[in-house]
């Protein structure tokens, strides 16, 4: 797999997920922030949209950061990506 970077950017995150046509999202019938998501394609039943500002509230609120892969070994456009504690980080 090719490197993953960090980032609490939220103009970078949300460019990141747009450009791979993905959606702010959460786990569903969770508390009330939920647990993040990125929605990739077809809307899972699991996952509830959310705007962004709600997202990067979560986000902050949480102290989470954005652990994100550019590109796969084979040079496509990545989606893996994933939240992580800002103090592990």
């Amino acid at each position: 797999m090719s490197s993953t970077q960090s980032t609490t950017d939220h103009k970078l995150i949300r460019k990141w997920v747009e450009a791979r046509d993905g959606r702010p999202s959460k786990v569903a019938g969770r508390d009330e922030g939920g647990i993040l998501r990125i929605d990739f394609g077809e809307r899972e039943e699991t996952l509830e949209k959310m705007s962004w500002d709600d997202f990067f509230e979560v986000f902050d609120d949480r102290q989470l950061a954005f652990l994100y892969q550019e590109k796969t070994e084979d040079g496509k456009p990545s989606r893996f990506n994933k939240f992580v504690s800002r103090k592990d980080n």
